[in-house]
């Protein structure tokens, strides 16, 4: 296949590992488009912020291991102002704190999984003794990196709420269990597995699960976020703002009048009218937009800024105090700072280039600038 498959919305020409893991991607069997968004950046086996269809064949790697990963926003009938004290911004994170755990609850806490997933099985006896040991567990928190629950304000100076979590340990085990032998070199992978196979269904029955997990996995944390903010402000989450979308996933689709299994990996979906979510760092704007359906972009879009650096540069690179500069005038856990520095505003894209980069894949709806940032540490 030639590099005319590639279909790509750039900031700046990718580095060299990356066009070359492009180059790569669109000459394998049954790749027929790549659409780049312009957050590409390097990952194991496809690129972060690509698209790709094929034609009979699932690529666990063209999803990931947060499979379902995504974000939920709403709105609160308040305005941002409620935050503009310290005291009352470090009131909300001591309590976010408290009811939202970050990577797992404590067993005595005697949570349980959703009815409708408890009873859903997985594909293998390992994934359900994974699920038994840890589904509940890990059902309602955030994992580390860039999982984030995010207060904002829109240009109205309403108060928005912004979470982003996903399938946390059952979507990489899900990736383990459909992806490749433990240890595997990446030339002796198989790149995927006929859709119609076995194997094939029992992938697509794990993934539906894990966007499920996924999905409830964000409403949980709104719910838990709507609690602490009216027990402090007395003020109540809007449901009918609501909108929430995946970024890892792999769904069937018609393009072009042509059937097509189309995988997103940091990317969601932007069909006509449809509606998205767009963060960027914890020091800069976020967007909720609409899609265009642009067809070449295999109706998709950018998911975040996107690295500009990798989790070891950043740590290398930046320090705590151009951190905490460039997190001036928006509330975070201070302490936390030497342990966020693969997440500060520098190690990203700048999200206003991103977005200008995909006008032709998405319209905005609504620029919101970051108040209070709760990360997991």
């Amino acid at each position: 296949m030639s590099d005319k498959a590639i279909a790509q919305w750039l900031v700046e020409p990718p580095p060299p590992d990356v066009q070359r893991a492009l180059k790569r991607l669109a000459k394998r069997q049954d790749v027929h488009h790549v659409a780049v968004m312009p957050d590409v950046h390097l990952s194991r086996d496809v690129c972060v912020g690509v698209v790709l269809a094929t034609h009979q064949t699932l690529v666990p790697a063209a999803v990931g291991g947060d499979i379902g990963c995504g974000m939920t926003a709403a709105a609160f009938d308040a305005s941002a102002d409620i935050l503009a004290k310290g005291a009352d911004a470090a009131l909300l994170l001591d309590r976010l704190y408290k009811a939202i755990p970050v990577m797992r609850h404590r067993r005595s806490a005697g949570v349980e999984l959703p009815a409708d997933l408890e009873a859903r099985a997985l594909s293998s006896p390992e994934l359900e003794a994974k699920k038994a040991r840890e589904a509940a567990l890990q059902f309602g928190t955030l994992g580390r990196g860039n999982h984030f629950v995010e207060f904002q304000a829109d240009e109205d100076n309403r108060l928005w709420l912004m979470v982003h979590s996903g399938s946390r340990g059952m979507g990489q085990a899900i990736r383990r269990a459909h992806d490749s032998p433990e240890g595997s070199e990446a030339s002796q992978r198989p790149f995927g597995i006929a859709a119609e196979s076995d194997a094939g269904r029992r992938y697509r029955s794990d993934v539906r699960w894990a966007l499920d997990y996924a999905a409830g996995n964000r409403a949980r944390i709104v719910e838990s976020t709507r609690r602490v903010v009216d027990a402090l402000f007395g003020v109540s989450l809007c449901d009918d703002t609501m909108v929430s979308c995946h970024h890892n996933f792999v769904r069937r689709e018609t393009h072009d009048g042509v059937q097509a299994w189309v995988h997103r990996k940091g990317a969601i979906s932007a069909r006509v009218g449809e509606p998205g979510i767009i963060p960027g760092s914890m020091g800069a704007p976020s967007f909720h937009v609409v899609g265009r359906g642009c067809a070449s972009a295999l109706c998709s879009s950018s998911h975040g800024a996107g690295r500009a650096m990798a989790r070891s540069v950043a740590r290398r690179q930046i320090s705590t105090k151009r951190l905490l500069a460039s997190m001036e005038g928006i509330w975070f856990d201070q302490r936390a700072a030497s342990r966020l520095l693969e997440e500060a505003p520098a190690a990203y894209k700048d999200i206003n280039a991103v977005m200008r980069a995909q006008r032709q894949l998405t319209s905005i709806a609504r620029k919101l600038r970051p108040i209070l940032a709760f990360k997991g540490t």
